[in-house]
């Protein structure tokens, strides 16, 4: 039976993707420091701020401890946003968007290689970026340097832990719904303007950042590592014709 951690799990992605490893049969950790947001029976709970090293370690600890070994796959759904001119972006909203976004990809990464390390074990590794790592949208610098660092560093992971088997790659979505993006497309007439900046005109929904996730986890993704692959209905890519009226 294949196991993992998700961290970040009362996240909206979390929970979709927890849902739809477990209908798989994956025996799930789920580590988030909102107990009350955790949606009952999916996995085991370990509540912990994996921003910091020490919290990482924890989690990847506690996970090794319920499966009997570490993980197969990690996931790092842990994360927050900011939409907001670097102007007046303060140094404390600055700061916390690293350590929700950089700071726990990055101690989760080193957390679970150095657990995989020990054991000489193969893995997978997840993490997540945004479109605006690659594309530059207005009003989204923090997180945009953040998540570049998450790009940055997966090409870097999978380069280090090739020779132990370890898959990293990384997922780069759109604007999604989930309850961190719900005030977005709250109305009708907010989430109609969003959908339109996207070629298949929609916004995104967590389950298909959960879907692509687990394929990723899948034996059929076997070769694919050290890439950053975009979810965001074409945004990054394509310019849809315009046509005249």
């Amino acid at each position: 039976m294949k196991t993992a951690l998700i961290t970040g799990a009362s996240s909206g992605v979390a929970r979709a993707l927890a849902r739809r490893l477990k209908a798989q049969g994956w025996r799930l950790v789920l580590a988030s420091r909102d107990a009350g947001k955790m949606e009952a029976g999916i996995g085991d709970l370990v509540v912990t701020d994996v921003s910091t090293e020490a919290g990482a370690v924890l989690a990847v600890e506690a996970a090794t401890l319920a499966f009997g070994k570490p993980p197969d796959a990690v996931i790092n759904c842990a994360g927050s946003t900011l939409i907001a001119p670097i102007s007046r972006t303060s140094e404390v909203q600055y700061r916390a968007v690293l350590a929700a976004n950089l700071d726990t990809a990055f101690f989760t990464s080193k957390a679970y290689a150095n657990a995989l390390t020990a054991e000489k074990q193969a893995g997978a590794l997840i993490l997540f970026s945004s479109v605006v790592a690659g594309t530059g949208v207005g009003n989204h610098a923090a997180i945009a340097a953040a998540k570049g660092a998450v790009e940055a560093l997966t090409r870097s992971l999978a380069a280090d832990f090739s020779s132990i088997g370890l898959r990293v790659n990384c997922i780069a979505p759109g604007l999604m719904r989930t309850p961190m993006t719900e005030r977005l497309v709250a109305n009708e007439a907010g989430a109609k303007q969003l959908a339109a900046q996207y070629p298949l005109g929609r916004h995104g929904e967590a389950d298909d950042a959960a879907a692509l996730a687990a394929f990723l986890l899948s034996k059929e993704a076997g070769w694919i590592t050290g890439q950053v692959i975009g979810l965001d209905g074409g945004f990054s890519a394509v310019r849809p014709l315009v046509r005249g009226g």
